[in-house]
Formats: C-alpha cells, sequence, structure tokens
C-alpha cells in the first residue's frame, strides 16, 4: 500500500478560490516550492504602521523535533535575520478570535516562474508558475540547540553541506546579533500552472491570425553561472559546490521545459 499523501485542510484562509483547478494542497508540493525560493516574502501588520508590512527574508523549512522528517511530513518555517529587525521585536503572544497563540500572525510567499506562455490574443497570454502562501505564527527560537539546527539548516539550504564546510562554531558576537523565527504553520496552499499555449476556438479558426503570430512557450529558467573566486581565495573550487551548481541547473531546466512541454489543465 502507498503512502497517503497528507494535505493542509481546507478553511476560509487558504482555500483557492480563481483557478481552482491549480489548486494544490499536499505538503509535499508545497514545503518544496518554498525550500527551493531563495528569497521569501513574510507579510504581517505593525501597530506602528498604516500599511501591511512586507520583508523578504532567507528561510527553510524543516523539523527540530524530527530532523529525519521529509518534505510530505508537516515541518515548521524557520527564518532567519537581524537581532533588532522590526519582526523579530513584534513576534510575541498574540490574541485570535479569543485564542492565545504563541507567536505573530505572518503569511509567506514563496514563487517560482518557469516560462512565458504567448498565445494569439494578448488577454490569454499567462505564466507557467509554481506558487505557496503559508498562514502561521511567527516567534523567536530561544533554545540554543534549535538556533543551530536552524542556522545549519538555512545555511545548507543555500549551498548543501555549506555548513561545515566553514568557521565553526560560529562566535558568541555572531549568535548575538542574529535571531531566528520559527513559524507554526496553521495552514497553507500552492497554486501550479503548466503547459503550452492555448486559444479561443474563434482565434484558433482565423487562419490569418495563426499564420502571423507566433504561440508558445518562452522556457525560464534561474541558473547558476561559472564561480568567481575571492580575491583572498586559495582554494580549488570544492568538488561540492560543482557538483551542486551542475545539478541545480540540470533540475531547473528540466523543470521549465517540462511545465513548457505538458498540457494545460482546462479551467
Amino acid at each position: 500500500m502507498g503512502r497517503y499523501n497528507l494535505e493542509y485542510p481546507k478553511d476560509s484562509t487558504n482555500t483557492i478560490k480563481r483557478y481552482k483547478v491549480h489548486g494544490v494542497y499536499e505538503l509535499e508540493n508545497i514545503h518544496r516550492i518554498v525550500n527551493s525560493c531563495p528569497i521569501l516574502h513574510i507579510s504581517f501588520n505593525s501597530p506602528s504602521q498604516p500599511f501591511p508590512v512586507v520583508l523578504p527574508m532567507i528561510g527553510q523549512m524543516g523539523s527540530f523535533e524530527r530532523p529525519s522528517a521529509d518534505l510530505s511530513d508537516p515541518l515548521d518555517l524557520y527564518l532567519h535575520g537581524y537581532v533588532s529587525s522590526r519582526i523579530m521585536n513584534l513576534s510575541q503572544t498574540t490574541i485570535v478570535d479569543g485564542q492565545e497563540y504563541h507567536g505573530m500572525p505572518v503569511c509567506v510567499a514563496a514563487s517560482h516562474i518557469d516560462g512565458l506562455v504567448l498565445t494569439l490574443a494578448s488577454y490569454s497570454h499567462n505564466y507557467n508558475y509554481r506558487s505557496a502562501v503559508l498562514f502561521g505564527y511567527a516567534s523567536i527560537v530561544k533554545d540554543e540547540e534549535e538556533k543551530l539546527y536552524a542556522m545549519e539548516l538555512i545555511t545548507n539550504s543555500v549551498v548543501p553541506d555549506r555548513w561545515r564546510h566553514t568557521r565553526l562554531p560560529p562566535l558568541p558576537a555572531e549568535m548575538h546579533s542574529t535571531n531566528i523565527l520559527k513559524v507554526r504553520i496553521a495552514s497553507a496552499s500552492a497554486k501550479i500552472s503548466a503547459g503550452s499555449a492555448t486559444d479561443d476556438k474563434s482565434d484558433m479558426g482565423n487562419e490569418e491570425l495563426v499564420n502571423s503570430t507566433w504561440t508558445g512557450v518562452l522556457p525560464i529558467t534561474q541558473t547558476f553561472g561559472e564561480p568567481v573566486p575571492s580575491p583572498y581565495n586559495k582554494v580549488k573550487l570544492p568538488e561540492y559546490i560543482s557538483e551542486f551548481t551542475k545539478d541545480s541547473n540540470d533540475e531547473k531546466q528540466k523543470i521549465s521545459l517540462d511545465a513548457a512541454q505538458g498540457e494545460r489543465r482546462a479551467l
């Protein structure tokens, strides 16, 4: 019997209402989108501001309690930030609908664009994309061991195995100036759109239009270039870095090409 794919329960916060066919609730797909996104955008309300605040941050999903957990398991989101930043100062116990939650309500967005979809009509132009939105409560990690776990997790999300190839342990001053936010996820969902161009029958039947307009997908791939050593570097490029850049570039190119060649879901 195959393993059951866990999903985030649908509620008024995370349920996809527009283009429901693109909606995804499986933990594995959502967590993969988040963990492969180099920059996450964190939204929250600040009492001192009339507008919602959005911050770009680095983060990664994992489980300190169960380090062996994979992307299909329930995970927390760890965010790296400066000790005196506004979001760190605001993380506290919050009352929502009479219920007490440990942490500040936040919304986290992660997005990837895999291609530009060009059609006969400008109205039906589209993107191939993968996006996820998480809702949860952020609090500062106080436990030293969990903080180190999160710092290693986030560092290795930049380049796998990078943590142990750097100066360790972090200096006391570095630990003091760095805070880690832990977001307990309350709900989440994703939208994934992929496929080639599609057009209305009326446009497809316009022979002059079809014969004069290029249609298709321009795949988008964010890749690593040739490594540039620092002025003081004395070390040959390590294998773990060269392998990572090659594997990452190959994987990203495959994702964008697969998305471009797939069949678009009917809305």
